[in-house]
């Protein structure tokens, strides 16, 4: 076995990849505290060539030193646009035809194993703050929320990883 090289990878660059057509995918940052977590969202978000990435209330916007350190670039191919209030971005979301999902522990909330994303729909991933989670103010504009299912001590996982694994499962909803 043999690692492919960089010049293998042939991956577009910055200017040919924002000419490119795009996943119908949102991430949307609700007040999150570290810019490390942010620079994570923007390179998956780059990863899986989705729409475009919201950071709403105090999440940090590029160009943070630390967003740029786990972005590695993805900022400058990524659209993103900042929102002081995250019930602006989401309003403005579904008025664009996006089905508003969070994530988050609800009594409402569907665990991921048993939700379909739909190829043909567009979806805001809606993402909370590292300690709070989700604004309690957004959740009625949510039309569904997820949890992913976890079965050790903790009740949570980090936010970079949610984007993660929610991104991957709409993505795959996309390429089937």
């Amino acid at each position: 076995m043999k690692k492919k090289s960089l010049k293998e990878l042939n991956r577009l660059s910055p200017e040919a990849f924002k000419s490119t057509e795009r996943n119908p995918v949102v991430i949307v940052l609700d007040n999150i505290r570290s810019a490390l977590n942010v620079g994570s969202a923007f390179r998956t978000a780059d990863a899986f060539a989705f729409a475009a990435l919201h950071l709403c209330g105090i999440t940090a916007t590029p160009p943070h030193r630390e967003i740029l350190k786990t972005a590695i670039g993805a900022t400058e191919a990524m659209p993103w646009i900042h929102f002081e209030n995250t019930g602006d971005s989401l309003k403005k979301l579904k008025a664009e035809g996006y089905q508003i999902i969070g994530v988050e522990q609800t009594h409402e909330s569907t665990s991921l194993l048993d939700f379909q994303f739909e190829k043909q729909e567009s979806y805001a991933l809606v993402f909370g703050n590292e300690v709070q989670g989700l604004s309690e103010e957004i959740l009625p504009l949510l039309d569904a929320c997820l949890e992913i299912p976890q079965f050790g001590t903790k009740h949570s996982l980090n936010i970079s990883v949610c984007v993660g694994v929610l991104g991957w499962e709409a993505l795959k909803g996309k390429i089937r």
